[in-house]
């Protein structure tokens, strides 16, 4: 979530989620399913249009927001966003999007046309507002993120939030009085959580929103959310796989049955002698699967998952066959990689794994951060109250790649360390997913010209409208285009050096193209 930059010998730049496990403890980051974590900067220059100088793109503006949406005696606070119109013509779109569950510092590319919406923007005579969520970055109504103060912060508030934006908001350009959502077409967009908020909001507000395009969208809440590993394991090298397997089953049988030397002597090849618990040793194991999540087309030798990999299959400079080296090997080599490479990046000296690791201690700082700008807090409040998506081992009958001893009961038991007057005991988080696809619908996709762009390597896959657990088909009214991808890469321009991506960049120009047209048309034959 932050631009951190930090290169190991013989470990690339490591890429931000490793980065953010490093600055908050490994066992407390249930990888969210962060889709803007790169940052690229925007042009140095501001933008310019037939010889007039726009705003710069980095330009913050606030839009006053309501506290509640359902009493708004208790007042406004400013809600952040960046802006451009260089692209705008009246009559054009509003494109409005979100970072989610992070902050909108960093993210102005976001309004330019190196993204998906600026794109569409550009090809429509739009403009764009990226426009930070509640509770995230500074967005927040009151002065920390104590349980108190995110007693506003749920699903529906944020949605009403969208909403309210698109009826009243006064644009800062020409005209930004006139261009409400009862008035112009306005487009919803949004990657991961906000992706899934584009059709959550079209399907709960159906009118307000002209059309949407949800990349990587999460639309199916899923409390227990084993397949997050199903994608990355079928694309992943099938030897890396293999033995990862062999290792995790290894794991499991000792910390089941393995007597106290043996489980002593297994947690020491991996750099984890210092944990007490066995939940949390077995949980550090899956951690660089989080690698997987950030990779993008170019990725290759330099990349930080290939690497993980290749320290495990690739012996005497030779590469495993498919089915890998076998346990032996397999466990020493994922060992040395984990005490050499990732426990020392993420966690420092052996003194500090325990607290990285951990998960009962409650007295730790991470637990109880109540500072503004915190999206790790946020974003559990959320995980615990309504989402869910915990990841942990795949059911007995299935290879898995992460341990069986991590269940949805191991990340319920946290959301009471986070929030001890919510969740006052170790059982009482129960995150009410399926109740949020009821209310929204999940799978059911009712709300017409909504765009579904989907990767088949993401591991969010699985709660989008292309999860294996679904024949959805592709429709006009509400089109999934499916690209070779990993998570949200065609919301970058430049992922185009993918051909399926590309394609998928294109179908959405002819789409939103149309559709603009078709509201265009519409409003003239009524006047």
């Amino acid at each position: 979530m932050l631009p951190w930059l930090v290169s190991l010998v013989g470990f690339s730049i490591l890429s931000a989620a490793t980065a953010a496990v490093n600055a908050a403890g490994l066992s407390h980051l249930k990888a969210a399913p962060h889709h803007l974590r790169t940052r690229s900067s925007v042009p140095a220059d501001p933008p310019v249009k037939d010889g007039v100088e726009f705003p710069s793109y980095e330009t913050v503006y606030t839009f006053d927001q309501l506290i509640d949406h359902t009493n708004p005696s208790l007042g406004t606070f400013k809600q952040r966003y960046y802006f451009t119109y260089e692209y705008y013509e009246q009559g054009g779109p509003i494109i409005l999007s979100t970072p989610g569950e992070e902050a909108m510092d960093g993210l102005a590319l976001y309004v330019t046309n190196q993204t998906i919406a600026g794109i569409i923007a550009q090809a429509t005579k739009g403009a764009v507002v990226f426009l930070e969520h509640r509770y995230f970055g500074l967005s927040s109504p009151y002065p920390d993120l104590s349980e108190e103060s995110l007693r506003f912060h749920t699903l529906e508030q944020a949605i009403d939030d969208f909403v309210y934006f698109a009826k009243t908001a006064v644009l800062p350009m020409p005209g930004g009085d006139c261009v409400g959502a009862d008035t112009t077409p306005w487009l919803l967009f949004g990657g991961s959580y906000p992706g899934a908020l584009v059709n959550w909001i079209m399907n709960a507000h159906p009118g307000v929103f002209w059309a949407g395009y949800s990349s990587s969208g999460v639309v199916e809440t899923i409390s227990d959310y084993w397949s997050y590993y199903e994608p990355i394991r079928q694309n992943m090298p099938q030897n890396c796989s293999a033995d990862i397997e062999r290792v995790i089953e290894y794991v499991d049988q000792t910390f089941a049955s393995g007597s106290s030397s043996d489980i002593n002597a297994l947690k020491a090849r991996f750099g984890l002698s210092n944990v007490t618990h066995l939940d949390d040793a077995a949980y550090a194991l899956s951690l660089p699967f989080r690698e997987w999540q950030e990779r993008q087309p170019a990725a290759g030798p330099g990349d930080n998952f290939t690497r993980f990999c290749d320290a495990l299959e690739i012996k005497d400079g030779i590469a495993a066959s498919s089915d890998g080296w076998g346990l032996e090997h397999a466990i020493r080599a994922f060992g040395r990689y984990m005490r050499t490479v990732y426990l020392p990046y993420t966690c420092g000296d052996d003194s500090d794994i325990e607290a990285c690791v951990g998960t009962y201690n409650r007295t730790l700082p991470r637990w109880t951060d109540t500072t503004v700008g915190n999206w790790v807090r946020s974003w559990q409040w959320l995980l615990c109250n309504d989402l869910g998506f915990w990841m942990g081992g795949a059911p007995s009958s299935l290879p898995t790649l992460v341990s069986r001893l991590i269940t949805p009961a191991y990340f319920n038991r946290q959301c009471s360390n986070y929030f001890p007057k919510a969740f006052p005991t170790d059982t009482s988080a129960d995150p009410k997913a399926q109740d949020v696809n009821a209310k929204y619908g999940g799978w059911n996709v009712t709300a017409p010209r909504v765009f579904f762009a989907n990767g088949k390597r993401d591991p969010w896959r699985e709660a989008t409208v292309s999860s294996d657990s679904l024949s959805l088909a592709s429709t006009e009214l509400n089109p999934i285009a499916v690209s070779d991808g990993y998570h949200c890469n065609d919301m970058l321009v430049a992922n185009a050096i993918d051909p399926t991506i590309a394609r998928v960049q294109e179908l959405a120009i002819q789409y939103f193209t149309q559709w603009v047209n078709d509201f265009q048309s519409r409003s003239a034959s009524s006047a």
